[in-house]
């Protein structure tokens, strides 16, 4: 057919719709939507059946928009992924409910899951010789006042610089990279209890890091389904700013720092400390009602309710305050929760979202405000670098979006 062919005359390579829709990784419809907006020209060879475009056009277009996906009904810009799906109230990995795999499989099974499509039983992520004591050295230098962000963003770095062939991109290669970093980013973390082994678990060895409380097997249990539940929430800023990155082919190093970048913030990876200064402040005071009343009094949203992304409770709370259960020292705090959540009712329909439950368990676990912030990027960080498996095999620097101009119109006189 004419219009599946590449036509060439005088003027140069013409390509066909199809093609220039292959080009710019949109669909055939978008490409007559560019011409109608003047981005494209298009011209109908003599007895041919379809339009044809100059190749050169195409791809100056390709350059300035980047390899554009499909948008979504609101307009932004919407990227394909095979990782994580959010339909009716539910999360879902690879098509499965991430609930049942919280409730099934440990952190670092999913994490192997998710990066290579073979569930491994038991296996177990261990840092190497030369980055683990960089990176402990790099996070010792820091001020004593220094945060758990603060340490991960360093040792992240320090990790990269101890490694010669970061810049091997091969799949191979990113997955045993990130089968040692994540297990150098906790063991770089100052120790609450005695060291860990290498073979425990890491969220073992993350407990110890994030306090000196003791842990039993049900409160392990839950540490470690908050890993799996929050490893990844389809595109989160911070996982926009690791696909950005991965598309400029960043190395791993390089795009879980643009995500720790991104998660840096009161809105996204810290929201969970205000739900932890919460939940002590009604522990302390004995009443929630009072806790919420100061918040809706200063205008401010109640921390951990709420989600734009689900009408009803956050599927990984609920799973959360499930495992909870089964942790006699987390009582107090989840009836706290319970109690935000019952007060603020009265007032608007908000449910809870997964900072208040990843606070019910910092709270009873002795950890941190900052607890929630560092298990939120630590699980994170095998999301990542899924996402970025997907981007390193997409054309490269395609999530280049067009900025719309609206400073004065040129030529302007000299400043």
């Amino acid at each position: 057919m004419a219009d599946r062919e590449t036509a060439q005359d005088a003027g140069g390579q013409r390509l066909s719709t199809r093609e220039a829709a292959d080009r710019l990784g949109v669909k055939p419809e978008t490409v007559y939507a560019y011409v109608s907006r003047g981005q494209l020209t298009s011209r109908r060879e003599p007895g041919g059946r379809g339009s044809t475009f100059d190749v050169k056009e195409v791809d100056a277009l390709a350059r300035r928009a980047g390899r554009r996906e499909p948008t979504a009904s609101g307009g932004e810009l919407a990227v394909r992924t095979g990782i994580t799906l959010i339909n009716r109230d539910h999360c879902y990995f690879r098509g499965v409910d991430t609930s049942d795999l919280a409730a099934r499989y440990s952190y670092e099974e999913i994490a192997e899951w998710l990066w290579t499509g073979d569930l491994r039983p038991g296996i177990r992520f261990t840092a190497p010789r030369d980055a683990l004591p960089a990176a402990r050295r790099a996070v010792q230098a820091l001020p004593a006042h220094s945060g758990p962000m603060d340490r991960l963003q360093v040792a992240v770095i320090a990790a990269a610089a101890a490694d010669p062939l970061r810049f091997d991109l091969s799949e191979g290669t990113v997955i045993e990279t990130a089968r040692t970093l994540i297990p150098t980013l906790v063991d770089s973390l100052p120790s609450h209890a005695p060291e860990q082994r290498a073979g425990d678990s890491l969220a073992s060895r993350l407990w110890s890091r994030l306090t000196a409380e003791p842990a039993d097997a049900a409160a392990l249990r839950v540490l470690d389904a908050a890993l799996v539940l929050l490893i990844d929430h389809d595109l989160a800023a911070s996982t926009v700013a690791v696909r950005v990155a991965a598309s400029a082919r960043a190395h791993p190093y390089a795009i879980v720092s643009a995500g720790f970048g991104a998660l840096d913030g009161v809105l996204h990876g810290a929201a969970s400390g205000l739900a932890h200064r919460m939940l002590q402040e009604v522990l302390d005071r004995g009443s929630a009602a009072a806790v919420v009343a100061d918040h809706l009094r200063a205008g401010r949203r109640v921390p951990g309710l709420g989600h734009p992304l689900y009408s009803g409770e956050d599927p990984r709370a609920r799973a959360l305050f499930q495992f909870l259960e089964d942790v006699p020292q987390a009582r107090p705090a989840l009836e706290a929760a319970r109690q935000v959540i019952s007060t603020t009712a009265r007032h608007t329909e908000l449910h809870a979202n997964v900072d208040l439950a990843l606070a019910v368990l910092t709270v009873s676990a002795g950890m941190p405000p900052e607890g929630g912030e560092t298990i939120f990027a630590v699980s994170r960080t095998a999301g990542w670098i899924a996402h970025a498996l997907e981007e390193y095999a997409e054309r490269p620097l395609r999530m280049r979006p067009t900025g719309q101009y609206h400073g004065p119109r040129p030529p302007q006189p000299l400043p």
